[in-house]
Order: C-alpha cells, then structure tokens, then sequence
C-alpha cells in the first residue's frame, strides 16, 4: 500500500478492526518513511460477475457504476459516508446472494429500488425517475404518489 502523501511503497498496519457493518476491515496504517497515518478499508469484491444491458449487452459488474448511480440519487441528501457505505455493501450482499455469475441491469435495478425505497424516499424517487424512464409527469407522479400512500399506513 503506497503513503498518499510521499508515494513510499512501505507501509505498517497499526490496527485492523471490523467496520460497522460487519463485513469491511478498516485498517489503520503507518508510512515507514514520513510517518503519515491514515486509514484504507478492506472488502469484498463482486469478481467475475457480468450484467444483462437491456440491449442485451454484456459488461463487468462495477461498484463504481452502483456508487455513482446511488451518489447521484442522494444528491444533497442526509446520508452519512458510513451508511452510504453500509448501504453500499448490503446491495451488493444481495447481488451476490442471487449466485448467479451473469445478472440483468433490470435484476440489479430492482435490488436498488427495494433498498432505496427503505432508506429515502427522495432517492427513490430520483433513482426510479431515471431507472424507469418515465415518459410523463402523469407516470411520475403515480410513483410519488404510492410511495407516500404506502409511507402514510405505517
């Protein structure tokens, strides 16, 4: 692991500990040359997992692609960086729970939805708007409209 401020290739781990959420390790680290501390986060990554376009194209799963899309939906959103990340990690785990090596956009989209939905109705909304493509504000507005109907019964 390099130091982000020398760019010395050796570092020491001080201290290693299991994240909030239960399957990420925060590791505490030290540059052996200019001493800097700072911490990295160790995780599980969705390998070889490929995903359905639409078109019917096939592409890598990327959790990039999943944290700029959530990003975007949480825009100037009460969301703290631990519980994107929590938030994060738990699409994945069901991601993976499907054991599937190849996976539709549509099955992963639906993943999002359901966990979005619990979190934040405005993400929701934001994310459903672009996921479903809406073509009117009649269908917009439906889908608002059976968010806050279904918030209101609990």
């Amino acid at each position: 692991m390099k130091c982000p401020v020398c760019n010395y290739k050796e570092t020491k781990v001080i201290d290693s500990r299991v994240a909030s959420d239960g399957i990420t390790i925060r590791r505490r680290r030290e540059c052996l040359k200019c001493g800097f501390r700072f911490s990295t986060y160790e995780q599980v990554e969705l390998l070889e997992l490929m995903v359905i376009k639409r078109n019917g194209y096939k592409e890598g799963y990327s959790r990039e692609k999943l944290e700029k899309g959530l990003r975007k939906a949480f825009q100037k959103r009460p969301i703290k960086d631990e519980a994107f990340r929590i938030l994060v990690n738990k699409i994945e785990r069901q991601i993976q729970a499907t054991k599937k090596i190849e996976i539709t956009s549509q099955e992963v989209g639906d993943i999002i939805m359901k966990e979005l939905k619990k979190k934040d109705p405005v993400a929701y909304i934001r994310f459903a708007s672009v996921y479903h493509a809406f073509k009117d504000l009649a269908t917009f507005q439906k889908e608002i409209n059976a968010v806050f109907k279904k918030k209101k019964k609990k």
